[in-house]
C-alpha cells in the first residue's frame, strides 16, 4: 500500500456504511448513490437492508456488498448468529462483520469465543468476515488473545470497532493489534476517523482498511477536509 493514500485509492480503503437504528431506506439509497460515486470498497447495512443496498447499487457495482453479524451487542448466541449469517449469503451479502461475545471473552471463556468464531467462518466460507472485537471494552491482553483467535480461524480481518461504543480506533488500541498480528490478518480502523493526519498514522500500523462515517469520507477522498497534509 503506498502512503500517503489520497482520493481514489483512498475510496478503495473505506468502508461507508448504515447500520444506526434511525437509518431509512432513502438512507440507504444515498449511501449506495455516494458508494458508486466515489467508489468506495464497501457499503455495509444493517442485514434486514441488504437487499436494498443490493438493487440501489445496481448490476456490476464495484462496491461490495457487507453486513453485520451479531451486531452491535455479540450477545446472541451461537445458533442465533450462524442462522444470520446463513441468511446474509443467501440475500447477496459479499462480506460480513462478526461481532463477538465481548462479555464471553472478558469472562475467560477463550473456548467460547474461539468457536464461535470457527462457526460462522466455516459456515459463509469462502466469504470473507472480519472479527470485530469492540477494542473499548478489552484490555490489551483481551485484544491479543481475540486477534489470535481470528488468525487461528482464517479470519480476513480483525476489526476495531462497531462505531457503538464510546472509544473507536485509537492510536494504542491498533498498536495492539499490529504488534498481535504481525502482518498475518488484514486490521480494519473504524471509529473517530475524521483526518488525513489520523489515516496516515493508522495506514503506518498496517490498516489497509477504514470506517468512515459517509459525509466525512465523501470529504476526504475529494480533499475537502484541510488537515495535516492532506492538501
Amino acid at each position: 500500500m503506498t502512503l500517503p493514500l489520497r482520493g481514489d485509492e483512498l475510496a478503495r480503503h473505506i468502508d461507508v456504511s448504515c447500520v444506526q437504528a434511525f437509518h431509512s431506506a432513502a438512507d440507504i439509497a444515498e449511501l449506495a448513490r455516494i458508494a458508486n460515486a466515489h467508489g468506495f470498497v464497501a457499503a455495509h447495512v444493517l442485514p434486514h437492508f441488504v437487499p436494498r443496498l443490493q438493487a440501489n447499487l445496481g448490476a456490476g457495482a464495484k462496491t461490495l456488498v457487507g453486513a453485520p453479524v451479531g451486531f452491535p451487542s455479540g450477545g446472541a448466541t451461537t445458533a442465533t448468529k450462524l442462522a444470520e449469517a446463513r441468511e446474509l449469503v443467501t440475500m447477496g451479502a459479499q462480506e460480513l462483520d462478526l461481532m463477538i461475545n465481548v462479555g464471553r471473552l472478558i469472562s475467560g471463556d477463550t473456548a467460547y469465543v474461539d468457536a464461535e468464531i470457527k462457526a460462522v467462518i466455516d459456515a459463509v466460507a469462502p466469504l470473507p468476515v472480519k472479527v470485530l472485537l469492540e477494542v473499548h471494552y478489552l484490555s490489551d491482553d483481551q485484544i491479543r488473545i481475540g486477534c489470535e483467535l481470528a488468525i487461528k480461524r482464517k479470519a480476513a480481518f480483525v476489526k476495531t470497532s462497531t462505531g457503538w461504543s464510546p472509544g473507536g480506533a485509537t492510536i494504542d488500541k491498533v498498536r495492539v493489534i499490529r504488534e498481535a498480528t504481525r502482518g498475518a490478518i488484514g486490521i480494519k480502523a473504524s471509529g473517530g476517523i475524521r483526518d488525513f493526519a489520523t489515516i496516515d498514522a493508522l495506514s503506518e500500523l498496517g490498516v489497509t482498511r477504514f470506517g468512515i462515517n459517509s459525509r466525512v469520507a465523501v470529504e476526504l477522498v475529494t480533499h475537502q477536509v484541510g488537515a495535516g497534509n492532506g492538501r
